[in-house]
């Protein structure tokens, strides 16, 4: 028997448990262990039908239409798929947008992202009452396989990709890892396991000293020290 254990509006935090049994889904902000659910994040509980999720006590992204995100499937329906955003409101991938190819309706939409996957999107529409919808069809855009995803505060997003992608574009160079960021504060890392947490650790490094003048210059340096440390 399933038993929610908080109640909506609870602040939380990490490794607080907030559901015991298997029919409520975990949504964002928290995971799965077992047959429980538990916190992943400070935040304020929310509990949506048979989903829980955190909100963020601050910090948090609002979705734009046009912005570049990377969302988590958490539900699948006869229309499409419900994602989740990294903020308060989830958005709608629809069997019109779910992929560069014609999916027919009927189809065993697993094939195409099952629940839990990543996804590199783009935020097509948000209506006054944040109803959003997000594409699959567009340059770059893909389910994003294997690797690690990381969260960072989306307001410091610019500082990590940097002016025309420059410091973003230096991770990738220095640890060869494949990496997308998304604006609603997800990063994406793809690599060996070595180079994926250099390039995990440089991300939250830059999103400490954001304020730092020189940065890019800085964290070419810290690469490379680290670099010749693991050689």
């Amino acid at each position: 028997m399933t038993e929610i254990k908080v109640k909506d509006k609870d602040i939380v935090v990490p490794g607080d448990k907030l559901v015991e049994g298997m029919d409520v889904l975990p949504g964002q902000g928290t995971y799965r262990e077992g047959e429980a659910i538990y916190a992943e994040r400070i935040g304020v509980v929310k509990v949506d039908g048979r989903t829980v999720k955190i909100i963020p006590l601050s910090g948090a992204y609002v979705p734009q239409r046009d912005d570049l995100i990377i969302a988590k499937v958490f539900n699948i329906t006869m229309n499409g798929w419900n994602v989740e955003t990294n903020s308060a409101y989830p958005a709608m991938l629809s069997l019109r947008d779910g992929s560069s190819d014609y999916i027919q309706r009927g189809a065993d939409l697993n094939k195409y992202h099952d629940i839990g996957d990543y996804i590199l999107c783009g935020v097509t529409n948000v209506t006054s009452q944040m109803l959003i919808d997000v594409t699959m069809k567009g340059p770059g855009l893909q389910k994003l396989v294997g690797g690690r995803v990381i969260r960072v505060d989306s307001n410091k997003v610019p500082r990590i990709i940097g002016k025309q992608g420059s410091m973003v574009s230096l991770l990738k160079e220095k640890t060869g890892c494949k990496i997308s960021v998304g604006q609603n504060g997800l990063v994406w890392i793809s690599g060996t396991p070595n180079m994926e947490l250099l390039a995990h650790n440089t991300i939250k490094k830059i999103e400490e000293e954001a304020h730092i003048p020189g940065l890019t210059e800085a964290i070419g340096k810290f690469l490379d020290e680290q670099i010749k440390v693991k050689a």
